[in-house]
């Protein structure tokens, strides 16, 4: 299930390009909504909070931007570029993350505000050539001390560019819609329709896909296959045709571009010409179509079980939350948690600065890129893959549907980037909220008593619509201190044509029918495919002086003396054996689970005198998260080898090394500007500051369960950050509700479990009595009380009087997504539908309005 990028023919060959005109240059600040106001019965949660500091992360805010592209407009050591019409090409404004070096001399140790700095991107033309060039600009805001210089130092290639396959977008656009109007003839004849040059949105129209076959210093060749359904179609990627042509863009001089051969029914044909010809041959085999129909909707109104009409259970928040956010500075702080929050057109949300009980965890956790590889017997899916950081997944990080994304008590934050000198916001794009777990936390039923407590967590959560796919993306928070980072994918598989003759039903079954894929429906095949998410780690545990340590569950066969002479020889039995990782290196989720790895802080004990360590282990989900099946990609290149193993540990250089990839990446495979293998360059990892990379994902063999949307349940992986022996003992117990319930009389009665001794009943009410003062004042402070003291005891708050829950909490108010497509003022339909209904080449990046004077067509980004 990966980010399916449809062409409609209008669009269709740029699904690399368009976005090396104008998607590369987004940005993503958070623009604050208005927060929503909850009634609470604790004085507390009714005083303004406050960050302890300014959010050093917080991204180029609007007027910031404006001064940007003013400054950049009269500097003479910039100036905008042109394309070959002569119009301004749109630039990239985001902020430049500061060092960690500064932020933590900042936070730490009230050292002075790190400057603001902004990164801008330009398309550039040199020749028949086009760039996209990264640059430096700073400190903020412009003065005379502004500087623009070429940003480098992120790139272990040394570069700040990347090469283009296009400088026209119009003229490409031009080219590509020849193409398919050249080809009308044929599409008619073979696949019963044809393409809209004239009016894209046409529903019986045919659309265009493609996927790159080689990208070579600013050269590209690549496939166009034909999909069935016009642009506004949501199952587009359901819908191939079978029907193939080779494009080839060796510059960016739109003169240079050629068409190549056609694929049809596994015949290969040099051109559109020797396929005419073929097509009127008596022994050409025409293939079955590939039709739309209800099969395709997600929803089904028509068959239904009874129950369905009943609402089904909800969460509700009636005293307001017990997070606290300080909206202004995107800083949560919950039950001993506090963090920042960042965006980034590229890589969506971050957190920063996450600390317990005031102490660092994690300096940076975050998105790094998101991979999809597919294999397959054709043209399109034989070496399909897609980088979704290419195609933005801040900027694609759409509306958030309360009640049904998120619980109806959720708080909501914006979303919002820049480009060509205007800012564009997503409404309600990242969520944040309290949930209780459908299991309790903790319980334990004894002779004396039943206690169990609540599972209660934060969660705050984004999804990212790329195409026809949805990730949707949970940073969650644990009362015991632990974090995990969960993603669960749904939407439309990017589904493979089934080649079978018009003139047969039943063809003899292909014996390599399902070596990359089963049969879903007529003409439809599924597509086996790798999804492998990196995300990056900057644990501190007790400082930044870390070690990884893989402790191994081994047999052991050992002789002890108390065995003897019962067992005259060895036990077989098991140990631990603990190997510190001493360099730079990739590592896979162990088999069997034997393994542990453990980011240890050596010189920082427990009051035990155990060594202080953060556990790091695959989560909840269908699996342990996967790396990539395919060995030394042909398509990938150099571009993300972070996906050939589960978790890399690396000695940390914040300040050199901020990332893994980059998502021009995509446009230089075989040259990335970030090439992850000169990051692993065997440096010493003992006692040092680490940063792990870790991904989440799946193998994914897409079967009729798929049809007509990948579940989301089926589709999870997870990693968890598990705190071992990091406290003394389980600090949940302070913040965790429940209840303790006696059971003496009635075990006494029967006594107990074999018979309850007297010392045991004593012990029991020592321990009873010595907490139930406590107890009973927490009950009183929390709004507790009712039950038998004797009995019964709650601890942490409860509800005890009835409570009034609004409307909006159980069915939120959801106008605002039905505003007039062309009337609402932030775009957010216009964006939906160009994102995830139709694309401009499947490229979904954005909503900004361009139009073509010369030919009045209008091109929604």
């Amino acid at each position: 299930m990966a980010s399916w990028k449809p062409l409609s023919v209008f669009i269709s060959t740029l699904i690399i390009f368009t976005s090396v005109a104008y998607l590369l240059f987004l940005s993503t600040p958070i623009v604050p909504i208005r927060q929503q106001q909850h009634l609470s019965s604790f004085d507390s949660y009714q005083k303004p909070f406050r960050a302890p500091a300014v959010n050093p992360f917080t991204e180029i805010d609007d007027h910031e931007a404006s001064d940007i592209y003013t400054f950049l407009q009269v500097s003479s050591n910039l100036s905008i570029a042109q394309d070959a019409r002569g119009r301004s090409v749109n630039y990239l404004i985001e902020l430049l993350r500061p060092n960690k070096s500064d932020v933590v001399n900042y936070l730490d140790h009230s050292g002075p505000v790190p400057e603001r700095w902004a990164r801008v991107s330009n398309l550039e033309f040199r020749k028949d050539d086009a760039y996209i060039v990264d640059y430096m600009v700073g400190p903020l805001p412009p003065s005379n001390d502004t500087q623009i210089l070429p940003l480098i130092y992120p790139h272990n290639s040394g570069r700040n560019y990347v090469q283009s396959p296009v400088s026209d977008v119009f003229a490409l656009l031009d080219w590509a819609l020849g193409i398919g109007e050249n080809a009308s003839d044929i599409t008619q004849e073979l696949l019963g329709a044809t393409t809209n040059r004239h009016d894209p949105s046409d529903p019986d129209a045919l659309v265009v896909g493609s996927r790159p076959a080689l990208i070579e210093n600013g050269s590209m060749v690549y496939w166009l296959e034909f999909f069935g359904s016009g642009i506004e179609s949501d199952s587009r990627s359901l819908l191939p045709q079978g029907l193939y042509v080779k494009l080839d863009t060796p510059t960016a001089n739109p003169s240079t571009w050629m068409t190549g051969e056609w694929y049809y029914n596994g015949v290969l044909y040099d051109n559109d010409t020797v396929l005419r010809d073929a097509i009127k041959s008596s022994d050409f085999v025409k293939i079955k179509l590939n039709h739309d129909g209800p099969w395709t909707d997600t929803e089904d109104f028509i068959t239904s079980f009874p129950e369905r009409d009943m609402p089904p259970p909800l969460s509700i928040q009636p005293y307001g939350p017990r997070y606290h956010l300080d909206r202004e500075q995107n800083y949560i702080s919950w039950m001993g948690f506090s963090f920042y929050m960042s965006t980034a057109q590229a890589t969506a949300l971050s957190l920063f600065d996450i600390r317990y009980n005031s102490s660092r965890l994690i300096y940076e956790l975050g998105l790094q890129e998101a991979l999809a590889h597919y294999a397959g017997v054709e043209p399109m899916q034989s070496g399909l893959e897609f980088l979704d950081t290419f195609f933005g997944m801040g900027n694609m990080m759409f509306s958030l549907v309360p009640g049904i994304d998120c619980p109806g008590h959720a708080e909501y934050i914006d979303m919002s980037y820049h480009k060509g000198g205007k800012m564009y916001t997503n409404k309600n794009a990242i969520c944040i909220f309290e949930y209780t777990s459908d299991a309790p936390l903790q319980r334990h039923t004894s002779a004396f008593s039943a206690t169990v407590s609540r599972n209660t967590y934060l969660v705050v959560r984004s999804v990212s619509t790329v195409g026809n796919y949805d990730y949707t993306i949970d940073y969650i928070f644990y009362l015991d201190g632990s974090i995990e980072i969960k993603l669960r994918a749904s939407g439309y598989i990017f589904g493979a044509f089934h080649a079978e003759p018009r003139n047969t039903h039943t063809p003899p079954r292909d014996e390599h029918a399902n070596e990359y894929g089963y049969r879903v429906h007529h003409a439809l095949h599924t597509s086996m495919h790798d999804h492998v998410v990196s995300f990056k780690a900057d644990l501190d545990i007790c400082g930044t002086a870390n070690t990884l340590v893989r402790t191994s569950v081994e047999p052991l066969q050992r002789e002890y003396d108390w065995d003897k002479p019962e067992v005259p020889l060895a036990r077989n039995t098991m140990h631990m054996v603990h190997h510190p990782v001493t360099h730079e290196t990739g590592l896979n989720w162990p088999r069997n689970g034997q393994d542990m790895y453990l980011v240890t802080a050596s010189n920082a004990t427990n009051k035990w005198g155990e060594t202080r360590a953060y556990r790091i282990l695959g989560g909840t989900g269908m699996g342990n998260p996967t790396h990539l099946t395919i060995l030394n990609s042909t398509t990938l290149g150099k571009s993300a080898s972070w996906s050939s193993a589960d978790l890399w540990v690396l000695k940390n250089h914040p300040d050199a090394e901020p990332a893994s990839a980059h998502h021009l990446n995509y446009l230089e495979p075989l040259d990335p500007l970030v090439d992850f293998e000169k990051m692993v360059d065997g440096e010493e990892v003992t006692d040092q500051d680490l940063v792990l990379y870790f991904n989440l994902g799946g193998h994914h063999v897409p079967s009729t369960q798929d049809i007509p949307n990948t579940l989301m349940h089926t589709s999870a992986s997870s990693v968890m950050f598990v705190p071992f022996n990091y406290f003394d003992d389980d600090v949940s117990r302070a913040a965790r509700q429940g209840v303790r319930i006696d059971r003496r009389a009635s075990a006494g009665a029967a006594g107990g479990r074999g018979g309850a001794t007297d010392a045991a009943s004593a012990k029991e009410d020592v321990r009873r009595r010595s907490s139930r003062m406590t107890k009973r004042s927490k009950r009183i402070n929390n709004g507790g009380g009712g039950g038998d003291d004797k009995e019964v005891k709650y601890f942490g708050g409860r509800y005890t009087k009835p409570v009034t829950v609004p409307e909006e909490m159980l069915s939120p108010d959801l106008s605002h997504y039905m505003k007039d497509r062309e009337g609402e003022p932030d775009g957010e339909w216009k964006t939906a539908r160009n994102h995830v209904g139709g694309g401009l080449l499947g490229l979904f990046v954005g909503k900004e309005r361009f139009e073509d004077h010369d030919d009045k067509r209008r091109l929604d980004w």
